[in-house]
C-alpha cells in the first residue's frame, strides 16, 4: 500500500542520500521511488503554480507521459511528449545535437539534458522531463543493460519566479544552458544503474522520473499550510 504521500515526503531518502547515481535492482528501485512520490500531487503542485511539462522518451516509450496523463486534470500540466527512439528523431524533434549523439551516443547524461530542453521548448512548457537508456536484452553502444539517463530542465524564467533549482543529486549540464534563441534553461541529469530485466528496467527509469519531478517541484519555499 502506499504511503500517504505527506509521510512519504517525511522519508525523502530514495536520492536525497544517493548522490548523483543510483544504483540496485530495478523492482526495488521502482517501489521506493514510488513510495515517495505521486503523480496526482505533480499536477496538483504544478497547477498550482502555473507550471507545464513535458516528456521526451526513449526506452521508455511513453510510459512516462501515460503515468501523468492517468491524473484526472492532467491536461493543466502536461502539455505534450515525444518518443524519441532513434538518434534522428532526437535530433529533428528535439533538437539534440547530432555531434554529440554521434561521438558520445544516446545513452548520455548530456543527451538526457538536452533531450528534457527539447521537449519543453518544443512544447512550450516550462519543464521537460527524459528518459534515455538500455532496457535490454542486449547491450547498445558500448552501454550495459540497466544504464539510463533521466534528463530534466526548467526553464530559468520558472527557477527564478519560484525559486526552484535541481535536486542535489541532478549533476546540471551548463551546456545546455541556452536554447540558442534567446532562451535560458537550468538542465542536468540523473544516472541509474538497474539490475533487472527489460520491463523492470522500464518501470523504475518510470517511477525514477516521476520522483526525480517530484523532489524537483518540492525545492521551491512550501506554501503556507502545505506539509513537505
Amino acid at each position: 500500500m502506499r504511503r500517504r504521500h505527506s509521510d512519504a515526503h517525511e522519508e525523502r531518502n530514495w536520492l536525497d542520500q544517493r548522490g548523483a547515481e543510483v544504483d540496485g535492482g530495478a523492482q526495488s528501485v521502482a517501489a521506493e521511488a514510488e513510495e515517495t512520490s505521486d503523480p496526482v500531487e505533480i499536477i496538483q503542485r504544478g497547477a498550482h503554480r502555473g507550471l507545464t511539462l513535458a516528456t521526451a522518451e526513449s526506452l521508455t516509450a511513453g510510459s512516462l507521459a501515460a503515468r501523468l496523463a492517468d491524473v484526472p486534470g492532467a491536461s493543466a500540466v502536461l502539455l505534450g511528449g515525444v518518443v524519441a527512439y532513434c538518434n534522428e528523431v532526437k535530433h529533428h524533434l528535439l533538437a539534440v545535437d547530432a555531434e554529440l549523439l554521434e561521438s558520445r551516443g544516446a545513452v548520455d547524461p548530456a543527451v538526457a539534458a538536452a533531450m528534457a530542453r527539447g521537449a519543453a521548448a518544443a512544447t512550450g512548457a516550462d519543464i521537460g522531463i527524459a528518459t534515455t537508456g538500455v532496457a535490454g536484452p542486449e547491450p547498445h553502444e558500448g552501454k550495459d543493460v540497466g544504464t539510463v539517463y533521466l534528463g530534466l530542465a526548467c526553464s530559468d524564467e520558472a527557477v527564478q519566479r519560484l525559486g526552484l533549482r535541481l535536486p542535489d543529486d541532478c549533476v546540471e549540464d551548463l551546456e545546455y544552458a541556452s536554447d540558442g534563441e534567446g532562451a535560458s534553461w537550468s538542465a542536468g541529469s540523473l544516472l541509474l544503474n538497474l539490475d533487472g530485466d527489460r520491463a523492470g528496467i522500464r518501470e523504475a527509469s518510470v517511477e525514477g522520473a516521476l520522483k526525480l519531478i517530484d523532489d524537483f517541484l518540492h525545492t521551491e519555499p512550501s506554501g503556507i499550510g502545505e506539509p513537505r
